[in-house]
């Protein structure tokens, strides 16, 4: 598989050609990852020759890494103003006990989510939205999300500016 290819949605952990223990990456997989972070367009020729590797040991690497589930896929890195998104925002969502799973999913459908973390603090949940204007923006936070059940209450804030990709762990 190239990286042009795109993957399947990555299965679950432990699924068939996953360790169960993750290897930690050395030195050259971090550089691979951070080479088509950067560019997810790369060949596995133009990724070789840039790390200066044989094309065999970045195609095995490469695709350990995949097998893994290190790399997940590949796709396109959006900027959300450009694309007509003018309006993010971080919406922390306070959730009924074990109602994780099911409240993630019904984020995970809705328009405009970019991520969703579950956090360790006063509020449980914390989702990136990046939304067309202010309206759909309040519909998403007012009619959209205090809708899923489980959810109990919501408090969001409104980012002036975003810098996207900051201070990635990866060799640059």
């Amino acid at each position: 598989m190239t990286p042009q290819q795109s993957t399947t949605e990555p299965s679950s952990p432990g699924a068939a050609g996953r360790s169960a223990t993750p290897r930690p990456l050395d030195e050259v997989d971090r550089r691979i990852v951070g080479a088509l972070e950067r560019d997810a367009r790369l060949s596995v020729r133009s990724l070789a020759e840039q790390l200066h590797l044989s094309r065999a040991a970045t195609y095995a690497r490469l695709q350990r890494l995949l097998d893994d589930g290190v790399i997940a896929g590949f796709g396109a890195r959006i900027v959300p103003h450009l694309a007509g998104l003018h309006t993010t925002a971080y919406i922390a969502l306070q959730i009924e006990q074990n109602t994780w799973r099911s409240v993630s999913a019904a984020l995970a459908e809705l328009d405009y989510i970019d991520s969703i973390s579950l956090l360790a603090s006063e509020f449980d949940v914390l989702a990136l939205a990046h939304a067309p204007d202010n309206q759909a923006l309040r519909t998403l936070v007012l009619e959209r999300i205090q809708a899923i059940p489980g959810v109990l209450g919501t408090r969001t804030w409104l980012a002036f500016e975003e810098i996207r990709g900051a201070g990635t762990p990866w060799v640059r």
